[in-house]
């Protein structure tokens, strides 16, 4: 792919190219031709007939089955798009200056290219030219879960085993990129061949940081694309590595988290915390590295490489990045990132996004396209909780993963401010109470005690370090550390934080209030001078390092981005679920780079354990290669559907999952979550495998609902050469897991068409109405045989007028076990009937 090596003469030409345009307001443009893209002339997908259905991975599947990847080497059509390109270029800017970054060709026909405005606003008038569009930013949205999740003893056992999950299945990860020497990517655990899918294509660059060797059968593919970033000035070669190597830590988390090896020691700060794996131990990684630790990334190089993972041939891309800001134009569904992966829906691929970290407020969601299998983030069952015990005999909780102190031994405690050097001059000085440099400690004071130390904001903010201040606390031969948190770190929530000797944070205002007024009032002063004269308060640290297994799991965080999915940049409401379900998130070990900087409490090991909806997408993304798996030729809404109908909206002891609606004190501030904060429900692993019934869409069902939202046949036609149709097709009326309609006005009727994988089997319907909404649902039996197919007619009639959202589902249960379920979601309600102007034509 043109781009690959482009930052090599990037780098030399910027002075020389640039010197012009720089004067000017040269920025980065994504330009799309009118031209269709390679992946257009793949030949129609196939219709199979009615019978000859699989149960497994071996047989011919026929009612679902999508070709892929026949003309994903079709070189001479996609040397001609590109020779189309440049010309273009020649001709428009003769005798100027531009430079063209990447090329598009496979899932779109276009390029990105640095020019002035004046030069961008030539280019729009050019008949061959669809659309030009100002590149932007993205952003990153930041072990036990295969048990929680129950596959040891469920889908892997359907797999045969974790030596065999996700075999034959390449994931493909736009992110930060990977450190190839984690063992959770080596390919010599493995005792069985484990061959490199003759379906897949890419190749891994070699670089001197990135050298010859570093891929494998495990590790298929890497690439980094960066050319954007280049232009702007902001790459650090050194710092952000012009290579795949991941000099972040979020890629190699991720993709580990989706397809690591299985049973990989997790050892942090030399304590072991249990064996890593994979939900796809035996899955494929491609890497696509187009995030750096600096600056984030931008769209320019993100649609390069998942034009270039599609070309590959990946069978699912997972995207563990978000905008920065909310699309803008007709519709957020219009932005050159969705628009490439509609066509890579189009060629067969799964796609998987993180939900963003923007929760717990409505309409947060920063993935907008029903295309995308968009996931939230939720708490596992799996706490480290660490607690210091004081000698008036309080408990107070804290976090840190760290060992405790001795036995029943009560150690004195001694503030660092009140620790300091006869040459220390400034004791009030933040940067003295935070235990930062042990020089200016005295150790004949600390020795033997538990040195108090303030977790202050130059923490949150990075200028100060729990390392620094451990060594410090090592240095002046103190046997433990105590952070208490300072009253200005107002909401901040931490991760539990590694350290090699007894310590702890205090991570609540209040209890950190608690502690001081105890060490305050046990010190001993002389009554004229007013000097400490003895340190007597003294306590204990328990220890962080066992895990404890809570019942109330799974929760939904406060960080999860929530719907409902808005439409455009007004934040009218689309009739799409958003999120499209929750899955693990928060507190997740996983593989870290050896160069990894994004968590600074984790730099220099092997493994971190971090939070984020950038942890749940990669759960579903291996998720889904065992359902791929397993049946090879399912479509992408065929593996969405799989994973939404199975899910289960009750937690572990039978209670509905509850949600998180504040950012400080959040477990206080819980509610039964609703469709907008989990979609489906918690992902519910061994069901997904045997789902029973589908529901399937395609890329024409999703052309028409594009076509169908007002003044969007322009932006249709220039991102996929379409001319659109009259369409009234809402979102509502695609054959989605989900129904979701943000104005009922007066009543609709919705249909669903599912589809029977399983054996014949009996079926009843039952429902739940949202509140303020009559619910009818029609046929309530009905008996689907194998490979067949049955409409269900749902009736949704508005009883009052209201603008709440209200909430129901539909439930299908089958005799021979399966279990559907389907949310109802209803925005607005007019009972009695009125104009509405709505976004349609």
């Amino acid at each position: 792919m043109e781009g690959l090596l482009v930052h090599f003469f990037v780098l030399s030409l910027l002075s020389l190219l640039l010197g012009g345009l720089c004067q000017e307001d040269a920025a980065v443009y994504i330009v799309t031709m009118k031209q269709p893209p390679a992946v257009h002339c793949i030949d129609e997908l196939k219709k199979f007939a009615s019978s000859g259905v699989s149960y497994g991975g071996s047989e011919t599947f026929n009612i679902l089955n999508k070709t892929r990847n026949y003309s994903r080497t079709n070189t001479n059509y996609s040397s001609y798009l590109i020779r189309l390109q440049n010309s273009l270029l020649r001709r428009a800017f003769r005798g100027e200056r531009y430079l063209k970054l990447y090329s598009y060709h496979y899932l779109i026909n276009g390029f990105s290219v640095l020019i002035t405005s004046q030069q961008a606003e030539k280019l729009s008038r050019r008949h061959e030219v669809a659309n030009v569009l100002l590149d932007f930013s993205v952003r990153t949205a930041t072990t036990h879960t295969p048990e929680f999740l129950g596959l040891p003893q469920g889908a892997w056992v359907q797999e045969g085993g974790p030596e065999v999950a996700g075999e034959g299945i390449v994931i493909g990860f736009i992110d930060t990129g990977i450190d190839p020497t984690h063992p959770s990517f080596s390919d010599y655990l493995s005792v069985n061949r484990y061959p490199i899918p003759h379906h897949f294509s890419g190749i891994c660059e070699v670089t001197k940081d990135f050298p010859a060797g570093s891929c494998n059968r495990k590790l298929v593919g890497a690439r980094h694309f960066a050319a954007s970033a280049i232009t702007r000035g902001i790459f650090n070669a050194t710092l952000d590595h012009a290579s795949p190597l991941d000099g972040d830590g979020h890629g190699t988390h991720t993709a580990s988290i989706a397809a690591g090896n299985h049973g990989i020691p997790v050892v942090v700060s030399g304590h072991h915390f249990g064996n890593a794996s994979g939900m796809a131990p035996r899955a494929h990684i491609a890497v696509y590295k187009a995030l750096y630790k600096s600056f984030g990334g931008f769209a320019a190089d993100v649609v390069a490489a998942i034009d270039q993972a599609a070309q590959d041939g990946v069978d699912i891309i997972s995207l563990s990045i978000t905008p920065n800001r909310r699309p803008l134009g007709v519709a957020t569904f219009f932005n050159p990132i969705d628009m490439s992966l509609l066509n890579a829906v189009k060629a067969g691929i799964f796609v998987v996004q993180a939900a963003g970290n923007t929760g717990p407020s409505p309409k947060s969601v920063s993935s907008f396209s029903p295309w995308i299998f968009t996931v939230g983030a939720s708490a596992h069952d799996r706490i480290y909780s660490n607690h210091l015990v004081l000698g008036n005999n309080l408990k107070i909780s804290g976090v840190g993963l760290a060992p405790g102190t001795d036995g029943d031994l009560m150690y004195p405690l001694i503030a660092a401010t009140h620790a300091l050097t006869n040459e220390t001059t400034d004791a009030n000085d933040m940067y003295l109470a935070e235990c930062q440099d042990s020089s200016l400690l005295n150790k004949d004071l600390t020795k033997g005690k538990l040195l108090v130390c303030s977790y202050s904001i130059r923490f949150v903010l990075g200028l100060s370090s729990i390392k620094q201040a451990l060594q410090s606390a090592k240095n002046v031969s103190a046997v433990g550390v105590i952070f208490y948190m300072d009253p200005f770190v107002i909401g901040f929530q931490l991760n539990p934080t590694p350290m090699h000797m007894p310590g702890l944070i205090i991570p609540s205002p209040d209890d950190s209030k608690i502690f001081l007024k105890y060490y305050n009032s046990s010190l001993m002063r002389d009554k004229d001078s007013k000097t400490i004269i003895k340190f007597r308060g003294v306590a204990k640290i328990l220890g962080g390092l066992k895990a404890n297994y809570s019942i109330s799991a799974p929760k939904v965080m406060y960080y999860s981005a929530r719907g409902p999915d808005p439409e455009d940049n007004s934040l009218v409401d689309a009739d799409i679920l958003k999120p499209n379900l929750i899955a693990p998130g928060n507190f997740i070990w996983s593989a870290w780079s050896s160069l990894g900087t994004d968590s600074a409490e984790f730099e220099g090991e092997k493994f971190a354990m971090i939070s984020g909806t950038s942890m749940a997408a990669p759960h579903v993304a291996g998720l889904a290669a065992l359902i791929k798996q397993k049946y090879p030729n399912f479509s992408p809404s065929a593996i969405g559907s799989a994973l939404s109908t199975t899910a289960t909206v009750y937690g572990k002891q039978g209670s509905p999952i509850m949600a998180q609606r504040a950012y400080s004190n959040p477990d206080s501030n819980m509610s039964p979550a609703t469709p907008f904060d989990m979609g489906s429900g918690f992902v519910n692993a061994t069901a997904a495998l045997n789902p029973g019934l589908i529901l399937d869409s395609g890329y024409d069902n999703f052309l028409s609902f594009l076509c169908g939202i007002n003044g969007s046949a322009p932006v249709v036609l220039n991102y996929t050469g379409h001319n659109c149709k009259i369409s009234t097709m809402m979102g509502s009326d695609l054959n989605l897991p989900s129904v979701t309609i943000s104005l009922l006005n007066q009543s609709r009727t919705i249909m669903r068409r599912v589809t029977n994988i399983a054996n014949d089997e009996h079926y009843s319907v039952s429902w739940s109405a949202p509140y303020g909404v009559s619910v009818s649902v029609s046929p309530i039996r009905f008996f689907i045989a194998s490979g067949q197919q049955q409409n269900l007619t749902i009736v949704l009639g508005s009883t009052m007028n209201s603008t709440s959202a209200s909430f129901g589902g539909i439930g299908l249960y089958g005799n021979l076990g399966h279990k559907l379920f389907i949310p109802l979601s209803v925005i607005s309600k007019t009972k009695h009937k009125t104009t509405v102007t709505r976004k349609r034509c």
